[in-house]
């Protein structure tokens, strides 16, 4: 096979194995090549031993049970706010420098510009992350080998049913058998992945929460409204990059932020820091919560 088709076959298999969804037409697009040879290259990936789905809507995907794909997901990404600050970094780039060019048509040959791929999987971590996907496609439980729970700020093993992970392995949506609810579990923080030999009693239970951009976990999300100043839009963004996507300007030195949240812990602590550069907006349920917890805050303070 000559290099120019060993680079069409390979960015072909990245973009079936990527969070964006194709078509056979849309995949012969974005290699330029015709319809007919994107088949021919999916035949050859299904001789060579990958699973090849065939979803609603003509997409073609391959599938995690592919016994490469484990090699593959182990390859370079980039969580959503790495593409994010990836993006920006690329866009202060002047329009005349050929690197930035570049550069946009190697990401963008591949990947979604909006979210070009997942994260870094290395080391042990790696290894604990492909047992769970075996664990994930089999349906079988898993213990959670000397869990660091940062919550109860106790090391244990945890028995689960492990459903999904967020789009970047970072995390682990599970049913913990302890506590019969869904949570979400930080794989870094897992010692050791132990397929247990039982298989899934909970699956009608399994749901996946939601992540807002002050990296908060939750069932609900609550809209959150704040006029922010020079100061706190700076800070926001270079401590919570993804929320750059519900701001918008209302004046010189003024930005309105006008978001989803999963719960008012995350974004409570950012406006109690800067209090007096953000001012709530027509938000009255957390503009009582900021209130209790200033209260609370003072007493603990004058008890001491």
């Amino acid at each position: 096979m000559d290099q120019p088709k060993i680079e069409r076959v390979l960015r072909l298999m990245m973009l079936m194995t990527g969070n964006v969804n194709y078509t056979i037409a849309d995949l012969a697009e974005k290699i330029d090549t015709s319809p007919r040879s994107i088949y021919r290259y999916i035949d050859t990936f299904k001789d060579a031993g990958f699973v090849v789905h065939k979803l609603d809507g003509g997409i073609y995907k391959l599938g995690k049970e592919s016994r490469h794909f484990k090699e593959i997901s182990q390859l370079v990404h980039f969580t959503d706010e790495e593409a994010h600050m990836v993006n920006q970094l690329i866009e202060g780039l002047d329009n005349t420098n050929l690197l930035k060019q570049n550069l946009r048509k190697k990401l963008t040959s591949v990947y979604d510009c909006t979210s070009l791929a997942r994260s870094v999987v290395k080391g042990k971590h790696a290894e604990n992350v492909n047992r769970l996907i075996d664990a994930i496609a089999s349906q079988q439980q898993v213990l959670l080998k000397g869990y660091a729970s940062s919550h109860a700020a106790v090391v244990r093993d945890r028995r689960v049913e492990a459903f999904g992970f967020t789009t970047n392995y970072v995390q682990l949506w599970c049913y913990d058998l302890e506590d019969g609810r869904n949570k979400l579990f930080n794989t870094a923080r897992i010692g050791e992945v132990e397929v247990l030999d039982e298989d899934w009693c909970h699956a009608d239970q399994h749901q996946m929460g939601h992540i807002d951009c002050f990296r908060m976990m939750g069932f609900e999300t609550h809209r959150v409204r704040l006029e922010l100043g020079m100061m706190a839009r700076n800070l926001l963004i270079e401590e919570y990059p993804l929320a750059e996507r519900d701001l918008s300007q209302i004046g010189p030195t003024r930005w309105l932020l006008d978001t989803q949240v999963c719960n008012y812990a995350g974004v409570g602590r950012f406006v109690m820091g800067l209090a007096e550069d953000i001012t709530v907006v027509d938000t009255p349920e957390f503009a009582d919560y900021l209130a209790q917890k200033s209260c609370l805050v003072k007493d603990q303070f004058h008890k001491k």
